[in-house]
């Protein structure tokens, strides 16, 4: 197998020549280790917070995840197990019990982050420590060369993917002039950026991009603006309580009447809490939709299995996030046949996957997995229940072609 990365090779090379050294003379931790210590998971996310539902979700899915290791027989007995700590959605408090994750509970591996910010500094506290970091949170960042490395995984969806896909369904169908009203940071900048740059090629114009705090509870200011500017398109650029707030409060002074909007990423935790009148007729991305099971039979397999372990409820599109980031850490260990974080990057590397949506697999050059964007409208009549809360309009299947080019990113790919 080849790579494009030389210090990959370099750093295989080094496991080779170190592996013999310690083949001579094993310390009794490395022998008590391999005998049947448990594999350790780090998992930080905001449990409280603007979105503490979603990382709830996220942490019942990952717990999923572990046990479907554990009773399958674990890596050769050996358990996993999985820590979970509440980053508070700030940088630095991500960074500090990331920290602690691997220096005080000496976790192997680290999967985790809902935030653009907080993953940069999970990624690159990890980065450092030559820990896997399998992040389940939209960035485009993270991927590019400046803050990547051979333990950056990057298991959500990105902005360019995301806001691309639903860009390409929803410019030619309702129109070309467009607002944005975007959550001020990474995120919503870089789902701006993958709008505008999609609807490049169809003459697409943006009117505004208003942005907000996170958190804002307040969105009346900016509605009298958005009216008057008369866009075909609204496109909220934000996240869990902030996409409730913003479609609640649009939609009470009226813009559904004259505007069609959009969001990258339809939450269905939003969807639930506001309602169906509030989301009427929105539409937008998503990782995943539980009705898909119709059609994907990994999805109905995970479905059913969240059923079982939470009272019949359904998983959510980022909590499914949290189980797939899991696992597929998990089936890179079984692969390997190790814990050693280059082994299992290896292993990473190359592992093809369906965990819950159909194929995907990491490409090599930056680790971005490559997957299926589906495209949801939200529904307000003929639902079969609580959980029915989307119509799946399209589903873009997997393909590179639609991620930026690793030459972009600022990766060197040898020939």
């Amino acid at each position: 197998m080849t790579f494009p990365n030389k210090s990959f090779n370099a750093g295989r090379r080094s496991l080779i020549a170190g592996g013999a050294a310690v083949a001579v003379v094993p310390s009794l931790f490395n022998v008590a280790r391999a005998q049947g210590a448990t594999i350790k998971i780090g998992f930080p996310v905001p449990l409280t917070g603007a979105y503490s539902s979603e990382a709830q979700d996220q942490v019942r899915c990952a717990e999923l995840a572990i046990k479907e290791f554990n009773e399958s027989g674990g890596l050769n007995g050996r358990k996993a197990e999985l820590l979970v700590r509440d980053d508070k959605l700030n940088p630095g408090e991500a960074a500090t019990r990331t920290l602690e994750l691997i220096e005080k509970d000496k976790v192997d591996f680290v999967v985790g982050s809902l935030s653009a910010a907080t993953q940069l500094s999970i990624n690159a506290v990890c980065r450092d420590r030559k820990i896997i970091f399998n992040s389940i949170s939209q960035s485009d960042a993270i991927n590019e060369a400046k803050d990547w490395s051979l333990y950056t995984f990057h298991e959500a969806l990105n902005p360019h993917l995301t806001a691309g896909a639903v860009a390409r369904y929803a410019f030619p169908r309702f129109g070309k002039k467009v607002v944005y009203l975007t959550a001020d940071y990474a995120y919503g900048h870089e789902m701006v950026r993958g709008f505008q740059r999609a609807g490049q090629s169809m003459g697409v114009q943006t009117l505004a991009d208003i942005r907000h705090p996170i958190g804002a509870a307040d969105y009346s200011a900016f509605l009298p603006r958005i009216q008057s500017l008369k866009p075909d398109i609204l496109v909220l650029n934000n996240f869990g309580r902030d996409q409730l707030n913003s479609a609640k409060q649009a939609t009470d002074f009226g813009l559904k009447a004259t505007t069609k909007i959009i969001t990258p990423i339809l939450l269905y935790t939003a969807r639930q809490a506001g309602g169906p009148e509030v989301f009427d007729g929105i539409l937008g991305g998503t990782s995943y939709y539980w009705g898909m099971e119709d059609k994907v039979p990994a999805a109905k397999a995970f479905n059913d299995k969240y059923r079982k372990a939470y009272s019949g409820a359904v998983p959510s599109d980022y909590g499914a996030l949290g189980y797939a980031g899991v696992r597929s850490v998990l089936l890179a260990v079984r692969e390997a046949k190790s814990t050693e974080s280059l082994k299992v990057s290896i292993a990473l590397r190359q592992l093809r996957y369906n965990s819950y949506k159909g194929d995907q697999f990491y490409r090599k050059c930056d680790h971005q997995s490559v997957q299926s964007v589906v495209i949801v409208e939200s529904k307000s009549k003929n639902m079969k229940d609580k959980y029915d809360v989307f119509n799946v309009l399209a589903i873009e299947g997997a393909d590179e072609k639609n991620l930026r080019s690793c030459e972009e990113m600022g990766h060197k790919v040898s020939a």
